[in-house]
């Protein structure tokens, strides 16, 4: 949707800022996702590691400055969900259990803190601990699936320091921290023999 709408920009042609991009890639999302958070678009418009958090208004977002370049490894299930559906079947748990959903967003709190911690401290292990935490964290919310179990273990397995689902869940992506080059090519051949799509990159 990003790259669509500045193609049309340069075609008109038409200036836009990059806040008036993000914000079209956002309607294009609500088109699609019924009610998305606004990351996908903004990581999209902007790039690098972003810390972002919605509101009833615009997003408040921050670009992350990294000390060291982190190893990541990407995996599909080759399972698409429905991001309206999961987060419907969300609300719904979160409607008939008031207490549980808050205790399970004082730990997601007490973990973003810690885990932005990790990321401007450059303590990738912590950062990977904190990957394994949020994994578990998902599965409690039952978000995950185990396609996506079965991948996060693989990674761990083959010397991933953290990993767990991305995205809306019960399919889609997982995403691994790796230590080295060599433990990255590792875990993606051992994730490339469950998975029909692995990707290597890194985060600066």
């Amino acid at each position: 949707l990003i790259f669509s709408g500045r193609a049309v920009g340069r075609a008109l042609p038409l200036k836009m800022s990059e806040d008036e991009i993000n914000a079209a890639g956002y309607e294009g999302e609500k088109g699609y996702h019924g009610t998305p958070s606004g990351i996908d678009n903004t990581a999209a418009t902007f790039g690098g590691v972003l810390r972002f958090c919605r509101t009833d208004g615009a997003p408040i977002f921050e670009k992350k400055k990294l000390r060291e370049p982190i190893r990541i490894v990407y995996a599909s299930t080759g399972i698409t969900a429905s991001t309206t559906t999961v987060v419907g079947d969300v609300r719904a748990k979160k409607e008939a259990d008031e207490a549980w959903f808050a205790g399970l967003l004082t730990k997601y709190e007490a973990l973003l803190k810690r885990g932005e911690s990790a990321l401007d401290a450059g303590d990738v292990n912590a950062l990977g601990k904190c990957l394994d935490e949020n994994h578990a964290l998902c599965q409690e919310l039952t978000v995950s699936c185990p396609e996506l179990d079965a991948l996060v273990d693989a990674a761990r397995s083959a010397g991933a320091i953290g990993a767990k689902m991305s995205g809306t869940g019960r399919g889609g992506l997982m995403i691994a921290l790796t230590p080295s080059a060599a433990v990255q090519d590792k875990v993606k051949e051992a994730l490339s023999k469950l998975a029909p799509q692995v990707w290597t990159t890194f985060l600066a």
